[in-house]
């Protein structure tokens, strides 16, 4: 292991802070600008929808508040992976500042079937790899989603997401494991037991290096806990899924040992235009909230 690597593993393992999600890509994108006070009849084609995105990323990444004290990590799309801010390749730039950097890995989501949504086939999935270890990133994340508490689907979702998982620690990244439970899934809770059980049967399994988990907060506080002192287990990161970043906060300081990866909560007061100071003051706010609610 390189020293980076092992002083991103120590980041990862012991910083006081939370990971912020950083890669909507291509579906999502509109959305995301339409929040950021971008309307989609202001650009026309991908390649200047995504080169506005890359902008909010770049303010977002080189602003004064956005460094390693709070943020440990960031998942990046691939795209911004590939991009620079400030001159630099924004991996290199995050790990400059002390944020250890991840990459989106999946290609969306399959149609649903047994209550689940698996990921699309992935066969760029090692040539992909070889160029984030180039870039110096650390780990991957990949989502797929559990509608309804069905055991053949969760079953199936597991075992999809460590499959890949293999493919992607052989490469000596560390993945990121986000089998989202719907929140508003009329099984909620049922989904987060189901999961539970199947996380951890996978886990006892896995031979590899530890992984890290990516979840929806549970419906009862606490039930993942056995998830955050699996050995296996590097880090258990939540995803707001949906809520917004005050509700998010509370849920989350209900699970000790889960830290935040928000997107949309972390990112939902920021304009294109506003000036720097209210930017950074925005964004800093954010952060600060969501840093005491993930080391609550």
């Amino acid at each position: 292991m390189t020293t980076a690597n092992a002083e991103m593993l120590e980041k990862i393992k012991s910083g006081q802070g939370f990971i912020a999600a950083l890669d909507q890509s291509g579906g999502s994108t509109p959305k995301a600008l339409k929040g950021y006070g971008i309307e989609e009849g202001e650009y026309s084609g991908d390649e200047e929808m995504f080169a506005l995105i890359h902008a909010m990323r770049s303010r977002i990444v080189t602003a004064p508040c956005f460094n390693g004290d709070k943020v440990i990590g960031a998942i990046l799309f691939e795209r911004t992976m590939d991009g620079e801010a400030d001159g630099k390749p924004i991996p290199a730039l995050l790990w400059e500042r002390g944020v250890v950097p991840f990459l989106k890995v999946d290609k969306g989501l399959e149609a649903e079937a047994d209550g689940v949504q698996l990921m699309k086939p992935n066969a760029d999935l090692d040539a992909l790899c070889e160029r984030a270890v180039a870039k110096g990133v650390f780990g991957t994340k990949m989502r797929s989603v559990v509608n309804l508490a069905n055991p053949v689907g969760v079953k199936a979702i597991v075992a999809q997401q460590f499959s890949e998982a293999a493919r992607i620690a052989a490469h000596g990244l560390v993945p990121i494991i986000e089998p989202e439970v719907n929140i508003k899934s009329p099984e909620r809770d049922a989904a987060d037991r189901l999961l539970l059980a199947e996380l951890v049967a996978a886990l006892d399994a896995w031979t590899g290096a530890p992984v890290m988990l990516k979840l929806s907060l549970p419906t009862e506080a606490g039930l993942f806990q056995p998830l955050v002192d699996h050995p296996k287990v590097l880090r258990v990161v939540a995803l707001s899924g949906g809520f917004a970043r005050p509700e998010a906060c509370v849920e989350l300081a209900k699970n000790p040992g889960i830290i935040a990866s928000f997107s949309r909560a972390l990112l939902e007061d920021l304009r294109h235009q506003m000036s720097d100071a209210e930017f950074n003051g925005s964004l800093g706010g954010a952060i600060d909230e969501i840093h005491a609610a993930s080391v609550a």
